[in-house]
């Protein structure tokens, strides 16, 4: 009772907020049109984005002012959750926000990085930052170098992990992302028994832990397919935690004598059992398969707990892909069938 009490409120509302995402038969209809001004109208004639897109202007519409827009809607979601939840749930939430700041931080590195001649355009980001995160767009907007950046990130969590490679030589963009991702994900696992308990911590433990798993076998695969990197250096984008993997499996996987054997390894893991790999070696795919199934899974066992955040939140971030995926496409002028094979044609 104790649970159904704590999390009513925010069950309902996540429910409410689930029936206004997009169906995978209004996918196929997106899919089905030719240019981008169907779409837009389309996204506001038939669906809850119509308030979200209302402002954008005839000559506005292109990728990179659909996807402000779009990521706004993700925040105001993420605003209307937070307000709903309580002191324990706002912790969690608090942890999911980090993969937002992560993704902010890496786009103003590759500004810098790469010197683009119009830096820096996240005004849209700012009211959603200002109120909710550490971070000051105020003050990254400002920096025109990387060590200007990691100086105006003083004062926040993310600023000694990146300080630390100030003092390197010949430090690149990747550099800087592999370091965010490896602090991202060990901070997670590291403050998930401070700030959840009982049945809340283990949902957590299982998505989260399942990530890393993915992530892990991902950017092994990665490595040896593309860049033909050596065991050595791939043990260095591991992320040093395992909750299905054992310390075996990774060596094994690491040290493989080539995809071939790799791709055998991976579908002999659990997640590569549960989605058959062998038959459809596709590592990334398995990645977004296997979490979106736990996620779903994690909720129907649990619907009175934190997996109900977890899962809308999932679910909201996977259609703002899979949107602009299909924008992409229909730009490109690619057929309903590549589109939807890009897309995919998961059903909730």
């Amino acid at each position: 009772m104790g649970h159904l009490l704590e999390y009513s409120g925010i069950v309902t509302k996540t429910r409410a907020m689930e029936s206004r995402l997009l169906s995978p038969g209004q996918f196929q209809e997106l899919a089905s049109l030719h240019t981008i001004p169907e779409a837009v109208e389309y996204l506001k004639k038939n669906t809850a984005y119509a308030e979200t897109l209302e402002s954008l202007e005839p000559t506005q519409l292109h990728r990179g002012n659909i996807e402000k827009l779009l990521t706004q809607s993700l925040y105001r979601d993420y605003t209307k959750l937070y307000r709903f939840c309580g002191q324990k749930q706002r912790k969690f939430m608090e942890l999911r926000l980090k993969s937002y700041e992560i993704d902010l931080i890496d786009y103003c590195l590759r500004i810098v990085i790469n010197h683009y001649k119009r830096p820096f355009d996240l005004h849209y980001k700012k009211e959603f930052f200002d109120r909710h995160s550490q971070l000051s767009i105020d003050r990254l907007i400002t920096s025109r170098t990387t060590d200007e950046l990691v100086d105006n990130l003083k004062g926040t969590e993310y600023y000694d992990p990146l300080k630390k490679l100030q003092d390197a030589q010949k430090v690149t963009l990747y550099d800087y992302d592999l370091a965010l991702e490896l602090y991202f994900f060990t901070t997670l696992w590291k403050a998930r028994k401070k700030m959840l308990k009982k049945e809340d911590l283990e949902l957590y433990e299982r998505n989260c832990g399942s990530q890393i798993d993915l992530l892990n076998m991902q950017w092994i695969l990665r490595a040896k397919k593309y860049y033909n990197m050596k065991p050595a250096d791939i043990y260095l984008l591991i992320i040093p935690i395992h909750y299905k993997l054992s310390t075996a499996q990774i060596k094994e996987m690491v040290e493989a004598a080539g995809i071939e054997e790799l791709q055998t390894l991976v579908s002999r893991t659990r997640y590569g059992r549960q989605y058959h790999f062998q038959k459809n070696p596709d590592m990334e795919q398995m990645y977004s398969e296997c979490l979106h199934h736990l996620y779903l899974i994690d909720r129907r066992r649990n619907p009175y707990s934190i997996a109900a955040v977890n899962t809308y939140l999932f679910l909201k971030e996977e259609e703002i892909k899979k949107l602009t995926t299909t924008l992409e496409c229909i730009r490109y002028g690619l057929s309903p069938g590549e589109t939807m094979t890009y897309v995919g044609g998961r059903t909730q």
